[in-house]
């Protein structure tokens, strides 16, 4: 794989993985859950490669 392709791979699960924490915690300030856990599941799709990959697992909460 190229440089271009591996470096615009990781920009795109980087932004992934900091949007998807910052929906995670304002949801939990919002919903003042700060000390359950919850079981979360992200769906990654990629249509024109026919590309549906599934992650799952659990969070768990922490009180301030």
């Amino acid at each position: 794989m190229s440089d271009d392709f591996n470096m615009s791979m990781r920009k795109f699960l980087k932004q992934v993985g900091v949007t998807s924490q910052q929906a995670i915690e304002e949801a939990i300030r919002d919903t003042s859950s700060g000390g359950k856990s919850f079981e979360a599941k992200v769906v990654l799709s990629v249509p024109e490669l026919g590309l549906e990959h599934v992650v799952t697992g659990t969070i768990t909460g922490q009180d301030d």
